[in-house]
């Protein structure tokens, strides 16, 4: 956390997952948090997902690159307006590479330089929102997913790629942490259970709320 008394130390949780708390500094996180606000203007704006049971998330997303509907990737937002999302921009490829590095060093899952994400899902949790213990599977890929946390700190589970329950793991994620995970760990169970109000990075330009950003290799054409 920005301010924090102590140095935070880069954790490897599970093989494959990896928490590099503070990565993004200051200057980073605000140029994100406009570029989001942007993106969340539209041509496809940030919206409530509709889940296909009726139920409606907590958190809500914008995406960037593809649109994603549960549980698929298109290229317009047919349950908001039916715009095309905004392109994905090559900064943010460049950004995915240079997490990736930092993660995982030259060497890991999937070497920085034929990292190629397509496609960024912006979620923003207020301090009511969660998001369930849930796979990262709509990908033809099996790249590592690259997160960016900015805004409130908010305790992010990390579990086994068998089941939503136990063995999980609890990280603090704070403005500016990194967390990837790819290899043996992509495709395992994760979620937030709780964010952590009162906790805003000032310096970020967002007073409250927490930002997740995570990009990933769609494997679409």
């Amino acid at each position: 956390m920005s301010g924090a008394l102590f140095p935070r130390e880069r954790a490897v949780v599970a093989p494959g997952a990896v928490h590099v708390p503070g990565w993004l500094a200051p200057a980073r996180r605000r140029e994100l948090v406009e570029a989001c606000r942007v993106w969340a203007r539209g041509p496809a704006p940030i919206r409530h997902t509709v889940l296909p049971g009726g139920g409606v998330m907590s958190v809500q997303t914008v995406c960037v690159g593809w649109h994603w509907l549960p549980y698929r990737y298109v290229r317009t937002a047919d349950d908001v307006n039916g715009a095309r999302v905004a392109d994905f921009p090559d900064w943010l490829v460049r950004l995915g590479r240079e997490a990736l590095s930092a993660a995982y060093g030259e060497e890991g899952p999937c070497p920085p330089a034929a990292y190629s994400p397509d496609v960024a899902l912006i979620n923003f949790y207020d301090g009511s929102a969660r998001m369930g213990m849930h796979q990262d599977k709509e990908e033809r890929s099996g790249a590592p997913v690259v997160s960016l946390s900015i805004g409130d700190s908010c305790v992010f589970r990390f579990g086994n790629t068998e089941t939503r329950g136990r063995p999980y793991t609890d990280v603090e994620l704070a403005s500016g942490d990194l967390f990837v995970f790819g290899g043996p760990s992509r495709f395992a169970y994760h979620g937030v259970p709780r964010v952590l109000s009162g906790t805003a990075d000032l310096e970020s330009g967002m007073s409250s709320g927490r930002l997740n950003i995570t990009l990933r290799e769609t494997g679409l054409s």
